[in-house]
């Protein structure tokens, strides 16, 4: 159920819009392939705000090489340091060290593998926050249009294809 605050919010967002499609969120400071931006739409049948972060899937791929590496490293650290015992930096060296080694290593085995997603959250607190990962190499407005007015008119169609990237190179 809509409420008056959500629509003084809408009311806030049409305004910042204006005869825009979408706002972007300045403070998040958007770059090629990342976007933090507003618009708005239907959803359950109510105008909602879409609170969108939208990102290349060479972005959203290193993002999970990293995580990966950091929750390898991790274990593998913690059980070097029970053999071994170092100072502070010698510690961060070592760990930065093992990091590098376990990317190239994922990379090799082309271990992490990322898809098109859309991830739907009904509960952000601005009103419907979405999180999209799309296989372009920017994130630019055409990008952004054309995917607001797929999602708007239920044409949204995520490629289920599955990518590895390398971290070492740029996207081609």
């Amino acid at each position: 159920m809509e409420t008056k605050k959500d629509k003084e919010r809408i009311a806030h967002i049409r305004q910042k819009l204006g005869n825009d499609l979408f706002y972007i969120d300045d403070e998040d400071e958007p770059t090629d392939e990342c976007v933090h931006f507003y618009f708005l739409t239907l959803h359950a049948g109510q105008e909602v705000i879409c609170d969108c972060v939208l990102y290349t899937l060479r972005l959203h791929h290193e993002s999970e090489m990293h995580e990966e590496a950091e929750a390898r490293a991790a274990e593998k650290f913690a059980q070097y340091m029970k053999s071994k015992e170092a100072d502070a930096a010698s510690n961060e060296e070592e760990m930065g060290m093992l990091m590098a080694e376990i990317l190239l290593e994922l990379e090799e085995e082309e271990a992490v593998k990322v898809q098109e997603h859309l991830e739907l959250d009904p509960d952000n607190p601005v009103g419907l926050g979405m999180d999209a990962g799309l296989h372009v190499p920017a994130i630019t407005n055409e990008v952004i249009t054309r995917f607001i007015n797929d999602y708007r008119a239920g044409t949204l169609k995520l490629d289920t294809a599955l990518y590895t990237f390398q971290i070492s190179t740029d996207f081609e």
